[in-house]
């Protein structure tokens, strides 16, 4: 199938038609308003406006909107526009060509052509004239959808907050009355600009405000079903449309993070190995045919959860990942986004914390892009279904993330990971948690030795303080660390899994064949109701994961023509040539460390239950001691 089905090519000549209407909208326009009351001229000395008592609701006023004018008369106005300024107002008159030949290619997508055609010849009647209206209004939302997605891609810059330029009043009579609307409302947004950076940043925030108010909108029409499916490209501008997914672009600002290399981590070998590797997994990906050779292999981690008490790493692991992935993003020449969800973006607003967690979602996973997405302290973010006492916005993000890591419009293309991170676990929702295809335990240094790495590390070098008899970093050592610690997993760690595997063991001996590793799955699965179906496809992708631990070559990486520019099939190849059969000593080791996960959490919900059950008892027989010292002193009036 062509990876360029049902792709739209937005023609020259079809925007060029269209060239004239937008010239005069951002020349001179006419919109009508609703009369607030309020004089637009502030009472002296005061800085507020004068507002009648008479009411004035119904009353509508029209005013010209000179969007040319607004932008030459702001700083500094000079006899030519500025660089920024030029750039406003092309993009907008460009932007509103693009929007009315979007809304002419969805007429056409629809009978609305036909429609409007013999509406000219005699208006028409009954469920006709109802389809005709529909048809406008929905054309009126797309034009007005793709004006806004336009500007919020190709215009430079960085939004304000939404604050400083309000939600536009969009009119859907016709395509052009909503371009107005919005012509309208940049205008007011952008008036008053101290300079060209803010101006640029505001029309950003606007476009972006007016994206969120026409999806807030988008339940009331309903003839869009047509242009949500469509993809609509004008490789000119670098613009695209994939229905109403609010596309990124590549206009992002620089990542700004205080990037870390694997060497400055201590301890935590195993996570570190699995960041290295998933990190250049991801920028295998084929940009032409949208797949990634890992996914279409096995092996390819979409997501995982990694915990940890606080101050065990979990940050920095993330930093050296972000690192990775964007240094060979700029080798290879590809859009990075890298995206944290966190308890800021949960909302009190009804379904605002969902729409905060979709958009997240979508910027991560566009498949024009290479995409790292993180969410830190899970636990606080997305709530447990059965939690009675979480907020309904914790709850809307737990629904958001169920569907969009393994729902059934889930896609894996291999161009992005989610990471989960928390210090305890044991509070996420068990069905998201068994979303996570990897398990990381991130607990930081563990022996004399890391301590003795990390120590020294930290310290610098501003000091004369000898080392002593220490081999520095040798413990950190990756191949040999990794090979240590995955042997650790050989037996379980955790005591309820440790008590099966010794049943198993007894009864069986060890493991050598598909029924005996059957055998101790099902075993577990009688200690731990939890361990499903789910969490045997996560240990298999683990251990496809092992069958893909190998090294990939540096050169690969340090230019983009050995590997990262190849065709996808060339990469298939190459990758093929690379990978090992996994062994039974693999499976154990996979089965046991994820296994070892679902007991952890078992038993720290376990503590924590007790732990609250004794604290709940010991209030009760305190309030029991009160009341009966209260009743011996004549105070109890119960």
């Amino acid at each position: 199938m062509s990876q360029t089905a049902g792709l739209t090519t937005l023609s020259e000549d079809d925007i060029a038609s269209h060239r004239a209407t937008a010239q005069q909208m951002v020349t001179r326009i006419v919109v009508v308003s609703a009369d607030d009351g309020s004089s637009k001229t502030a009472l002296a000395g005061t800085g507020r406006r004068f507002v009648s008592t008479v009411s004035t609701g119904g009353m509508r006023r029209s005013r010209e909107v000179e969007l040319a004018k607004t932008i030459a008369n702001l700083p500094p106005q000079d006899t030519m526009l500025s660089i920024p300024q030029h750039a406003l107002l092309y993009r907008t008159r460009r932007g509103i060509a693009v929007a009315l030949a979007v809304a002419d290619t969805f007429g056409r997508q629809t009978d609305l052509e036909d429609l409007k055609a013999r509406n000219l010849g005699a208006p028409l009647q009954g469920e006709e004239a109802q389809r005709f209206r529909d048809l406008l209004a929905a054309s009126s939302y797309v034009a007005a959808f793709s004006f806004a997605a336009y500007l919020l891609q190709t215009l430079d810059g960085e939004s304000e907050p939404a604050d400083d330029t309000g939600e536009p009043k969009i009119e859907f009579d016709t395509p052009q009355d909503a371009l107005k609307s919005l012509v309208a409302g940049l205008d007011g947004a952008v008036a008053g600009s101290p300079d060209a950076a803010a101006m640029t940043a505001r029309a950003r925030a606007f476009a972006r405000e007016a994206i969120e108010a026409l999806l807030s909108r988008i339940a009331r029409f309903t003839a869009l079903s047509a242009f949500a499916q469509s993809h609509i490209r004008l490789e000119s501008d670098n613009f695209t449309l994939d229905g109403f997914e609010v596309a990124p672009g590549q206009r992002r600002k620089p990542l700004a993070m205080s990037f870390k290399k694997p060497h400055e981590i201590v301890g935590n070998h195993l996570a570190k190995h699995q960041a290295m590797r998933l990190s250049r997994m991801i920028v295998a990906y084929d940009f032409e045919r949208q797949m990634n050779p890992f996914v279409e292999l096995g092996g390819f981690l979409f997501t995982f959860i990694g915990d940890g008490a606080p101050g065990t790493g979990k940050t920095i692991l993330i930093q050296m990942m972000a690192g990775l992935i964007n240094d060979y993003c700029q080798v290879a020449g590809y859009p990075f986004h890298y995206e944290n969800f966190g308890v800021d973006q949960i909302s009190s607003y009804q379904g605002k914390s969902g729409q905060n967690c979709k958009s997240f979602i979508d910027t991560v996973i566009n498949p024009r892009a290479i995409g790292f997405g993180t969410i830190d302290d899970i636990d606080q973010v997305a709530a447990k279904r059965s939690d009675d006492r979480a907020s309904s916005g914790q709850q809307e993000v737990t629904a958001v993330l169920m569907e969009a890591f393994a729902g059934a419009t889930t896609i894996v293309r291999g161009n992005c990971s989610f990471g989960m991170f928390s210090n305890y676990p044991e509070n996420v929702d068990d069905a998201l948690r068994q979303r996570a295809g990897a398990r990381w335990l991130i607990d930081g240094p563990q022996s004399e030795a890391d301590y003795i790495d990390i120590f020294a590390l930290l310290a610098g070098k501003n000091h004369e303080i000898p080392l002593g008899d220490h081999d520095l970093y040798a413990g950190q050592e990756i191949k040999r660390a990794v090979k240590s610690a995955y042997e650790d997993h050989s037996r379980p760690d955790e005591a309820g899994l440790a008590a099966v595997w010794e049943r198993f063991e007894k009864a069986n001996g060890a493991p050598k064949t598909m029924r005996d590793i059957g055998v101790y799955l099902h075993m577990i699965k009688e200690a731990e109701p939890r361990f499903t179906g789910r969490a045997i496809k996560n240990i298999t992708d683990a251990i496809k994961m092992r069958a893909m631990d190998f090294d990939l070559p540096d050169d690969w990486f340090e230019t983009p023509e050995p590997f990262l520019h190849k065709p996808y099939d060339e990469k298939l190849a190459m990758i093929s040539e690379l990978r090992q059969p996994f062994t039974i000593d693999m499976v154990m080791q996979e089965i046991n460390r994820y296994a070892d996960s679902e007991f952890r959490y078992t038993d720290r919900a376990d503590d924590a239950a007790v732990t609250d059950i004794i604290r709940r008892e010991r209030q009760r027989e305190r309030a029991i001691r009160e009341i009966e010292a209260m009743k011996g002193e004549g105070r109890w009036n119960g």
